[in-house]
C-alpha cells in the first residue's frame, strides 16, 4: 500500500493530491476560523456585513470575466507547452489589471446602491488583490494539472498565516473594516511572491501567440458564461440579501454561511482540482473498470463531505454559542437550515467536471445556466414571500430543478449514478430532517428576527 501511494500512477497521485487538498483546505479553514473569532471581538457585526458585500462584488467581477485559464491548462493538450502557458499568463495579467480598474469605477455606485458609504474606499483597496492574482505563474496550475500539489498547499497555508497576522494587527490598530480589505491584499501579495520564488519549473514571459489565444478564447467563451452563472449560484444569495437585510443581519448571515459552507467549499475544491484529471485520464465510456473506480471515488467523496455537513446541522447552534458572543447568537439556527438545504448540491457535486474534462464547455454552461436561473428566481420568490427562510430553502430546491439537465449533459460520459444519488438523498432527508426537528424552537425564534 505504501509503495502504491508513493508511485506515479493516477490513483496514487489522486490519493496524494486529495490528502494535500484536504490538509490545505482544513488548515486554511481553521486559520480563518481563528481569525474570525478574534476579529468578531475586535470589530462589529456591521463590519462583516460590509466585507461580505465587498467579497460578493469582487468575486462577481472575477467570475463574470473568467476565461477558464485554469481549466484550459488542466484540460488542453497544450497544457505543458511554454508558448501556450506564456500566452495564458499574459491574458491573465491583462484581465487582473482590468478587474482592479472596474472595482475603482464601481465603488461609488455600489456604495449608493447598498447605502453603505464605506464601500467607496474599501472596494478599490480590496480589489487590488485581483491585479495581484493576475501575476500568478502558470506553474501553479501546472502543479494541479499533474496532481502534484504539495508545495502549492504549503505556499497557500504560509500566505494565510501571514494574512491573518496582518488582519489582526490592522484590526487592533485601525478598528475599522478597512483592516479586512488591507489584510486580504497583503495575503495575496505574499502568496504571489512565494509562488514565484518557491514553485519549480520554467518562469513565465510576456507572450501573445495568436493560436494559443484563439484556443483560450474558444474554450473561454463558454467558461465565461458558465462562471457568470456560477456567481449567481454561489454568491447570488448575499448579493440579493444585501438589499433586503441590514448590515448587522448580513454580518450574522455571513458568519453562519462561513461555518455552514465549510464542507461545501471543501467539496468544490476537491472536485475542481481532482475530477478533471480523473475523467480526462480514465474515461468511463467503453471502460467498465474506469467507471467502477469513478463510482468508488464518487461515493467516498460524497460520503465524506456530507458527513461533515450533517454534523454541522446538528451542532451548529452549539458551536456559535461556544465560539461567539451574544451578538451572533442568531447565526446558529441559520446554520441548521443552511446545511440542510445545501446537502443536495453535494450529492450532485462530482458530475459536472466530466463535461469540462472532455472539453465540452458548452454543455457545462447549459447546466450552470439552468441551475443559476432556477436558484435566482426561486431565491427572489422565497425572500419576497417568506423572508430569509424562503431564500435558504430555494438553494436546495434549485438543485432538483436543474438535476434533469445535469443528467442529460453527463450521459455521453457514462458518469451518472442514480443509486448514489438516491442513497445519499435518503440519508440526508433523515439526518437533516432530524436536526431541523430537534432545533425547531431555535429556528422559529431566530429566523423571524432576521
Amino acid at each position: 500500500m505504501k509503495l502504491a501511494l508513493n508511485g506515479q500512477s493516477l490513483m496514487a497521485r489522486v490519493i496524494r493530491s486529495t490528502s494535500w487538498i484536504i490538509l490545505g483546505f482544513g488548515t486554511g479553514q481553521i486559520l480563518r476560523l481563528a481569525s474570525n473569532l478574534i476579529l468578531t471581538r475586535l470589530l462589529f457585526p456591521e463590519a462583516f456585513g460590509l466585507m461580505a458585500l465587498v467579497t460578493v462584488i469582487i468575486i462577481g467581477l472575477s467570475l463574470f470575466s473568467d476565461m477558464g485559464i485554469s481549466n484550459a491548462i488542466a484540460q488542453n493538450p497544450r497544457g505543458d507547452d511554454p508558448d501556450f502557458l506564456d500566452s495564458a499568463w499574459t491574458v491573465q495579467i491583462c484581465r487582473g489589471l482590468l478587474l482592479w480598474g472596474l472595482t475603482c469605477v464601481l465603488a461609488q455606485p455600489a456604495a449608493s446602491f447598498y447605502n453603505a458609504p464605506e464601500l467607496a474606499y474599501c472596494l478599490p483597496v480590496a480589489g487590488f488583490s485581483l491585479a495581484l492574482q493576475g501575476f500568478t505563474p502558470t506553474r501553479w496550475e501546472t502543479a494541479y494539472r499533474h496532481l502534484l500539489v504539495g508545495r502549492v498547499t504549503a505556499i497557500t497555508i504560509t500566505s494565510q498565516v501571514f494574512g491573518i497576522l496582518c488582519l489582526v494587527a490592522l484590526a487592533i490598530w485601525l478598528q475599522s473594516v478597512i483592516a479586512l480589505a488591507l489584510g486580504s491584499v497583503l495575503q495575496e501579495a505574499v502568496r504571489l511572491t512565494l509562488a514565484h520564488l518557491a514553485l519549480p519549473g520554467r518562469r513565465n514571459h510576456f507572450r501573445w501567440e495568436p493560436a494559443a489565444t484563439r484556443e483560450l478564447i474558444g474554450m473561454g467563451k463558454w467558461i465565461f458564461l458558465s462562471t457568470a452563472c456560477f456567481f449567481l449560484t454561489t454568491q447570488g444569495d448575499r448579493a440579493i440579501l444585501g438589499k433586503f437585510l441590514t448590515l448587522e443581519a448580513m454580518g450574522i448571515y455571513n458568519i453562519a454561511f462561513f461555518l455552514a459552507s465549510f464542507p461545501v467549499q471543501l467539496g468544490h475544491d476537491v472536485n475542481q482540482r481532482l475530477m478533471i484529471p480523473v475523467y480526462r485520464d480514465k474515461p468511463a465510456p467503453g471502460q467498465p473498470q474506469n467507471r467502477r473506480k469513478q463510482r468508488q471515488l464518487r461515493f467516498a467523496l460524497t460520503g465524506g463531505i456530507l458527513s461533515m455537513l450533517w454534523l454541522m446541522a446538528w451542532i451548529g447552534p452549539w458551536l456559535v454559542d461556544v465560539m461567539y458572543d451574544d451578538r451572533y447568537a442568531h447565526a446558529g439556527p441559520v446554520i441548521v437550515l443552511l446545511t440542510s438545504c445545501l446537502a443536495p448540491s453535494i450529492i450532485v457535486l462530482t458530475y459536472d467536471r466530466a463535461t469540462l474534462a472532455a472539453g465540452n464547455t458548452r454543455a457545462f454552461f447549459f447546466y450552470t445556466a439552468t441551475r443559476a436561473l432556477a436558484q435566482t428566481a426561486l431565491f427572489l420568490l422565497g425572500v419576497s414571500h417568506f423572508g430569509l427562510t424562503g431564500g435558504i430553502v430555494a438553494l436546495g430546491l434549485a438543485v432538483f430543478v436543474a438535476y434533469p439537465m445535469l443528467m442529460r449533459q453527463v450521459r455521453p460520459y457514462e458518469v451518472q449514478d442514480p443509486l448514489h444519488d438516491l442513497f445519499y438523498l435518503s440519508l440526508s432527508v433523515v439526518i437533516c430532517g432530524g436536526a431541523l426537528w430537534f432545533h425547531q424552537d431555535l429556528l422559529a425564534g431566530s429566523l423571524s428576527l432576521l
